[in-house]
């Protein structure tokens, strides 16, 4: 049995539109949580969620969830989820520009107004910090779980040289071979409990069970083993200087890829930037704590409006 989601409720109360748009040879898939369309000049501020390495959009719904008052837009990455792959190699490079693309194309349709946020977590966030400096414009910046430095410094960078391996012998087996290696239940739920942190039985069986249901929801295996090479081979102080919008950083205390020091030193990097870390939680604050990232978010879009 699949356990319920904590969010279900809060999250069905919100009127849902969805979309398919064509965005640089492939098709990115949109849920939109919020009115079906607004005026550019309305006073509605828009969200655009992005979410991390191997995941989908249901990972960042429970945070959507908790969001009220704004429009909240969750793409599934190219090749990720129900995406469809880009027609390029899925480097940094390419998902800056899909990132670009993806956000002119809701402006010019009217899905996206002069009040615009981006959300990164994880993955997520390399991508939009890269899209940032590309040139992506946005009234705010959040940053989840940001991937602060290079994933080998990480306090648990033997796990980034175990993954680094398994990527390795996906990409290296025969094709049909490789792409069930890549799949493998064992090694996501290895992942799953490696990296959740609560203590809430319930809670982690949840979490279990949407690592599993989602996270061999890729397209092919060259999608992942690019993706994966992208997510380890960038990191957002990379572009932290030319994030120019307003940033807020959410961390955990407890996260095994990038730990608190590398948070703050990031934020130092960024010229407006504050950083906000929760206590006991790691690398998955958009599961086991979306009401206090959305609290936190919620806050520092506030206080930016009133100043």
């Amino acid at each position: 049995m699949i356990p319920p989601s904590p969010f279900e409720a809060q999250l069905a109360a919100k009127p849902l539109t969805r979309q398919s748009l064509a965005v640089r040879g492939g098709t990115t898939e949109l849920w939109i949580y919020g009115p079906a369309g607004i005026h550019p000049d309305a006073a509605v501020t828009t969200i655009l969620l992005v979410h991390g390495f191997r995941g989908d959009h249901h990972g960042l719904e429970p945070v959507a969830a908790q969001l009220q008052g704004y429009r909240v837009i969750v793409a599934d990455l190219p090749g990720f989820g129900i995406s469809t792959p880009l027609g390029a190699k899925h480097d940094i490079t390419a998902y800056s520009a899909w990132l670009r693309e993806l956000v002119d194309q809701l402006r010019s349709s009217g899905d996206i107004g002069s009040d615009f946020v981006v959300l990164g977590h994880s993955f997520g966030s390399i991508i939009v910090a890269a899209a940032l400096a590309d040139g992506l414009a946005a009234t705010e910046v959040v940053l989840v779980n940001p991937i602060a430095a290079p994933a080998l410094s990480g306090p648990r960078g033997i796990l980034t040289r175990l993954a680094v391996f398994y990527y390795k012998v996906g990409a290296w087996l025969p094709q049909k071979l490789g792409f069930a290696w890549l799949r493998l239940s064992i090694v996501t739920r290895f992942i799953s409990i490696t990296m959740a942190k609560t203590k809430d039985s319930g809670l982690r069986r949840w979490i279990h069970s949407q690592h599993h249901q989602y996270f061999g929801a890729f397209s092919n295996r060259a999608v992942v083993v690019e993706a994966f090479e992208a997510s380890v081979s960038n990191d957002v102080s990379e572009f932290a200087a030319q994030i120019s919008p307003p940033t807020l950083l959410v961390a955990g205390d407890k996260d095994d890829i990038t730990p608190v020091a590398a948070e703050e030193r990031l934020a130092a990097l960024i010229p407006d930037a504050r950083l906000v870390v929760l206590a006991g939680v790691g690398h998955l604050i958009h599961y086991e704590r979306p009401v206090e990232a959305a609290a936190a978010i919620e806050t520092f879009l506030g206080e930016k409006r009133l100043a």
